[in-house]
């Protein structure tokens, strides 16, 4: 089978930096944090009171006030996102093209907020108080749905819920889709809102959550020796996948080439990763295969990064394993120290920001590294970004369950 190229033409960002790509990329390379104390609800009663809440966010801007309430927060977010993607990428979805266009784009955990919502309503005053788009506010895939309605994307539509892997696996499912040639471009990413009282508690007597309730800004420190857990996010981040053909058809402007995508399973434990990260490795290793790259070859990687201990230790050492000697001369970030795990929507975040810093030669810094975890020793940008040329940046994300995902990123060049 011939595989066609496949480029990133457009970005779309929604994160506790702020909303859009311009206001994201300068916080990031500014080091700002977007975690603070929580205000969407009253958090007293609750061990954690903090979170990277996504501020001065207003659905009407992007979707019918009528349809408003028909959806909950994680779908507001998957078409807003999607929307700043594909006015970025200029593409525009007719019916000449309409089954030529589809999307993949997952969450992982989905409407909980309207789940609180309704079955308290339910128990309060009764089942009439139940609005019949319930189902449809909270399953997964209507973030897909609603995308493709909004557009009119005719072609391959499919969501993805591999926890905090989601975003990666559905930008590379979705790269695969385009690469066969069964679509020639594809909204793809994740989306996520659970800042709510029941996501906020369960992942906290899990003890995954940071504590330091006194410092918000300061929580979310991976690598760092006195993190103490991660910091829950909410966004969207969405890309415009599209065949070099289409691209180039069109004079579209683009951000980077998507050259490997790599999955595997740990098969170990629920929540830890397996140990010396074996399938992180298998993972990157895939990547890398899948692209036909060295290891020697890649510049940058994002990653996964979530500030606990098990996961940066684990995921440091599968890079050494992987990289050998060239580990130590990339260079290492995790956006989620300035915006929290956006769970389901990190990886799509994170796949945006890669793009990022291929095409502009710039690595945004991961704040809060102040005390090196001396099992965590690798050239990790502190402080602030840093230029240099990223030829290839790597995508890495981890989920629950032993779900692994990792996309590489290429400099795009004229064949």
């Amino acid at each position: 089978m011939n595989l066609r190229r496949v480029v990133i033409t457009g970005l779309g960002l929604i994160t506790p930096l702020g909303i859009g790509v311009e206001e994201n990329w300068s916080a990031m390379l500014e080091g700002r944090s977007g975690i603070g104390t929580i205000t969407s609800f009253d958090s007293s009663p609750l061990p954690v009171h903090i979170a990277g809440e996504v501020n001065d966010f207003d659905p009407a801007d992007y979707i019918e006030k009528k349809e408003i309430k028909k959806m909950d927060r994680f779908i507001h977010f998957a078409i807003a996102a999607s929307q700043m993607a594909m006015d970025d990428s200029g593409l525009r979805i007719t019916e000449a093209n309409a089954e030529r266009v589809g999307v993949v784009v997952g969450s992982g955990i989905g409407g909980l907020p309207a789940i609180e919502h309704y079955h308290q309503a339910l128990l309060e005053k009764g089942y009439k108080r139940v609005t019949p788009f319930f189902i449809p506010m909270l399953i997964i895939n209507l973030a897909a749905g609603r995308v493709s309605m909004r557009f009119g994307a005719k072609g391959p539509n499919s969501a993805v819920c591999t926890a905090c892997a989601t975003g990666t696996h559905a930008i590379g499912d979705a790269f695969r889709i385009v690469q066969r040639g069964e679509a020639d471009a594809m909204i793809a990413g994740g989306t996520e809102a659970v800042i709510a009282p029941l996501g906020m508690v369960g992942f906290a007597v899990m003890k995954a959550l940071s504590r330091r309730n006194d410092e918000p800004e300061k929580a979310s420190r991976p690598f760092d020796r006195d993190r103490d857990g991660f910091v829950m996010g909410e966004g969207a981040g969405i890309v415009i996948l599209e065949s070099l053909e289409s691209a180039t058809r069109r004079g579209a402007k683009i951000y980077a080439e998507v050259v490997g995508y790599g999955m595997t399973g740990d098969a170990y434990h629920i929540t830890s990763p397996a140990p010396g990260g074996e399938g992180a490795v298998r993972c990157m290793t895939i990547t890398l295969k899948d692209a036909g790259v060295s290891p020697e070859d890649v510049d940058y990687i994002n990653a996964h990064g979530t500030s606990t201990k098990f996961n940066d230790e684990v995921e440091t050492e599968a890079i050494k394993t992987v990289f050998g000697k060239h580990a130590y001369e990339m260079v290492v970030s995790s956006t989620k120290s300035m915006t929290g795990h956006l769970l389901g929507a990190a990886g799509g975040v994170e796949a945006a920001v890669s793009a990022l810093s291929v095409f502009n030669n710039i690595v945004h810094p991961t704040i809060n590294l102040e005390n090196p975890d001396p099992q965590c020793d690798l050239d990790y940008v502190t402080k602030t970004y840093r230029e240099r040329t990223v030829n290839y940046a790597l995508s890495n994300s981890f989920g629950f369950g032993g779900t692994n995902a990792c996309l590489l990123f290429k400099k795009f060049e004229e064949a």
